[in-house]
């Protein structure tokens, strides 16, 4: 049974900028204006606009919260600053082996009530928001919690690259704009942006410097347009879905459904930083799943994430084979044309002994055997970037 995509508070504005639609997570968003790879450069060099309010925004807070989240969430939230953002997993304990990965998320603890109350924000996945806040509120307590999807109520709009930061700052007064300058990386504080009241935080999904801005959905649209408005002289573009994904794939950055998938072997594919499996103190943090990603932890991982070049702009896609000396090793999870770069580029899980290896390896494009070499992750890093 088909059914209408739902629309952001920006999606008449996208159609009546020529942007192409399409469904996408039940969503209508735009994959592109101009071309991926003009959206792609543009990010890369000046300024990328992208709609992102497809992406689930859920609102915790209460004297609890705190705790609650700590109890649920692979990342350690006991520690966690005013104005700090982590990356975690959402896990459950069900599953093959005591272990499903729902999501990957964003969790950030917001300003603090007058009265001293914990607040939270969490950013998850558009195609995962349904069962992630039904796993959450399934587990709420009798009291001390308070937990809401923010998302129909808000607009998400992430502005990425080098001139981003500036951008937003020229539609803020002084004393936001030397707070949104002055964050660092997974800090987030509240601003007025454009005269709207915002939280803005310096994340981001491109490689690339730049702040991700929060909204009332009623003023998305002038907020969106003061910012395009701003920084169209600058070199801005407004960009789709597909070179969102372009940029995050020279980054090196995993996509849930492509290299995190419910099975996931969390360390297997670099995202170790976002399991805590102890406390400060070096004790056992409890929560779901806690027990099999010890055991992973503990483990030698059958197979590795790694990236993977080619002298082509020929990409590999998901689910093409990885071949070395005849037999499979591997297989694509995602691939691409690496604009920044001029060649394809795709990352893969291969067998572990693979991964350290000099051997010769193809990938099967099209059933076409196409060489290619490993490279280190994230093929492309911004001038600057530490790590």
């Amino acid at each position: 049974m088909s059914t209408t995509p739902l629309r952001t508070p920006l999606a008449a504005w996208h159609e009546s900028h020529g942007g192409r639609m399409v469904d996408f997570a039940g969503w209508w968003m735009p994959v592109q204006y101009s071309s991926i790879v003009d959206e792609h450069l543009a990010t890369r060099h000046a300024i990328g606009l992208f709609d992102v309010s497809h992406m689930g925004r859920l609102a915790i807070e209460g004297p609890a919260a705190r705790d609650w989240l700590e109890s649920l969430l692979t990342r350690r939230v006991s520690d966690i600053a005013v104005g700090q953002a982590r990356y975690t997993l959402v896990t459950s304990d069900e599953g093959l082996d005591g272990l499903t990965i729902l999501d990957d998320a964003l969790v950030t603890r917001e300003t603090d009530a007058a009265d001293g109350t914990p607040r939270f924000a969490m950013v998850v996945n558009a195609s995962n928001r349904a069962r992630v806040v039904a796993w959450l509120r399934s587990r709420l307590p009798a009291t001390g919690v308070s937990f809401a999807d923010r998302t129909a109520e808000t607009a998400m709009i992430a502005v990425q690259g080098p001139l981003a930061v500036a951008t937003v700052c020229v539609l803020c007064g002084d004393d936001d704009a030397g707070r949104i300058s002055g964050l660092a990386n997974y800090r987030a504080t509240r601003a007025f942006v454009a005269g709207q009241p915002a939280a803005v935080s310096r994340t981001g999904y491109t490689g690339e410097d730049g702040v991700e801005v929060v909204v009332a959905a009623a003023v998305a649209e002038d907020v969106w347009q003061a910012i395009h408005d701003a920084g169209v002289p600058r070199g801005l573009a407004a960009c789709g879905l597909g070179a969102r994904d372009t940029l995050r794939l020279e980054a090196g950055m995993p996509l849930y459904g492509h290299e995190l998938v419910a099975e996931s072997d969390p360390f297997a594919i670099g995202l170790g930083l976002a399991v805590n499996l102890e406390d400060p103190a070096g004790n056992p943090r409890p929560f779901p799943g806690r027990e099999a990603l010890a055991r992973l932890r503990a483990a030698q991982p059958a197979r590795v994430r790694v990236g993977l070049a080619f002298d082509s702009k020929r990409a590999a896609r998901e689910g093409s084979p990885v071949v070395a000396g005849g037999r499979v090793v591997g297989t694509v999870t995602s691939g691409s044309l690496a604009p920044s770069l001029g060649h394809a580029v795709a990352m893969a899980l291969v067998d572990r002994d693979v991964s350290a290896s000099t051997a010769a390896l193809e990938v099967l494009v099209r059933d076409t055997p196409q060489a290619a070499r490993l490279l280190p992750l994230p093929f492309y890093k911004r001038p600057g970037a530490r790590g």
